[in-house]
């Protein structure tokens, strides 16, 4: 990652944990600008998730409209984000489109200027705390064809949204008690 995004985001993330979530709204929207201009992805491409406390379900925190139409399920077997989860891994899919996956929030309209998009190339890592999860980012880039969604994820960038998951990790878990 570009040394100046990593540094304010980190900046950022130390910022959030010392007031204990207040303003959290902010501080998630300047993160997203930084991550989405880092992974040259729209803001609405970048999806971050936090854990229900009592483990069993991942509400979105971003993007804020996805906030309003439901919950994961942990236990799902069609969601990315949940085996995120469950494997404790990240990993990258540039061919996400054709793997059996849940599509609800791809059905919805982000802005009213914004036409619906599938997933076409995905990037999903943990956010961690102390060994337990505590939620999950992922990066993704929505298009209606692969050749249209730009370029693959690289390994490389993969090991970048590591350690943007490991910043923004320990704020996720301040902001969801303040929040929930």
């Amino acid at each position: 990652m570009a040394g100046e995004f990593i540094n304010e985001l980190k900046k950022w993330a130390a910022e959030l944990a010392r007031r204990r979530g207040e303003g959290d709204e902010i501080g998630l929207n300047r993160a997203v600008e930084l991550i989405s201009r880092n992974f040259s992805v729209r803001p609405h491409e970048v999806a971050i998730f936090a854990l229900t406390p009592d483990e069993r379900f991942l509400q979105f925190l971003t993007p804020e409209k996805l906030r309003e139409v439901g919950q994961i399920p942990t236990t799902s077997t069609h969601s990315l984000a949940a085996r995120t989860v469950r494997e404790k891994r990240a990993e990258v899919i540039n061919h996400f489109s054709v793997i059996p996956h849940s599509s609800v929030f791809e059905a919805v309209r982000i802005a009213e200027d914004q036409p619906t998009e599938a997933i076409q190339k995905i990037m999903s890592a943990p956010l961690v705390v102390d060994r337990r999860v505590v939620g999950v980012i992922q990066i993704s880039r929505k298009a209606n064809s692969a050749p249209d969604a730009g370029p693959d994820f690289t390994h490389q960038q993969l090991r970048e949204l590591k350690i943007i998951a490991e910043a923004l990790a320990p704020c996720i878990s301040v902001g969801v008690k303040a929040h929930v």
